[in-house]
């Protein structure tokens, strides 16, 4: 999936919810996600082995656009990228001549097509498809949000979400869109499947919560504590620790394989549920929906 392109998968959700073919990879923490400073690090060594040094450059400019509403300059390419502006322009033209970019003779703006980028993520996998009519009939049932995320590194990434007309959060969430893992029911539960040497690597990359005036900041003993908590119980309830007045529970999603793929979460509001309702009322419909999901991806070919 391509990293920093959430306006671009948010707009890619809005056009095509009702489209099939997402399914996440398997979650992992191994090295943290490469950046356009990675990319300026390969340069600066220059390509070996395997690494394309090319396409380095040009996904990092892809990257560049990220919160560029009106586009970007070639000046102001290059310096968010760290090439020269004669790399710039090759790549920016590249991208133009494809018909992932235009120009206005000073601008440059992405084109629709950079979503097939996407897209083809989306596509390559199925937990979409196969969790989509369920979560459907879920939040029918409950009249409350429900949404499947992965893990990438320090945070989750959303990949299907079936909202409510009710307005939880101050933040627009969608396909792409990523939150602390340590933040979030669906994180603590992601980071809790994972193999107790790995989930230390994982806790340890986490770090500290920052702080907030109505919340101390977590530590990662405390996190610890917390996911294997989790891991005992089977889910991971979060009680307005991300923002006030939003709560949620959330339990993994198995496929076939006894693999954890994904999570599952309910988000209600803290006025409107109690913490004994989450656990009493939701907690069971939200189990038996992440194992039909499960089940149906079990009967997915590989």
């Amino acid at each position: 999936m391509f990293v920093n392109l959430r306006s671009l998968c948010e707009h890619l959700f809005a056009m095509r919810t009702a489209r099939p073919g997402l399914k996440p990879p398997r979650p992992s923490l191994s090295s943290a996600r490469p950046t356009a400073a990675d990319a300026r690090a390969r340069d600066d060594e220059g390509s070996s082995g395997e690494f394309v040094q090319s396409l380095s450059r040009g996904l990092a400019i892809i990257e560049a656009f990220g919160g560029a509403g009106d586009g970007l300059t070639l000046a102001e390419a290059a310096r968010r990228t760290g090439v020269s502006r004669a790399s710039a322009r090759r790549l920016l033209h590249t991208l133009e001549t494809l018909g992932y970019a235009r120009s206005d003779g000073r601008r440059f703006a992405l084109e629709p097509r950079v979503l097939q980028l996407g897209f083809s993520y989306l596509q390559s996998r199925g937990l979409w498809e196969a969790a989509q009519p369920h979560m459907v009939e879920l939040v029918e049932a409950i009249h409350e949000s429900c949404s499947a995320a992965v893990l990438d590194g320090a945070e989750i990434v959303y990949v299907a979400r079936v909202p409510v007309r009710a307005r939880l959060m101050s933040l627009s969430l969608g396909i792409g869109s990523r939150l602390p893992a340590a933040a979030t029911s669906m994180g603590r539960v992601l980071l809790a499947s994972l193999a107790p040497a790995e989930r230390g690597r994982g806790i340890e990359r986490v770090g500290p919560l920052a702080s907030r005036a109505d919340r101390p900041a977590i530590d990662v003993r405390a996190l610890a504590r917390e996911l294997d908590i989790v891991a005992r119980q089977g889910y991971a309830l979060v009680d307005q620790e991300l923002e006030p007045g939003l709560r949620s529970i959330a339990v993994p999603i198995i496929d076939g394989a006894g693999r954890t793929v994904a999570a599952l979460n309910i988000g209600t509001h803290a006025a409107r549920v109690t913490i004994d309702r989450l656990r009493r009322e939701f907690l069971p419909p939200l189990r038996h929906c992440a194992e039909r999901i499960g089940a149906a991806l079990g009967k997915r070919p590989d």
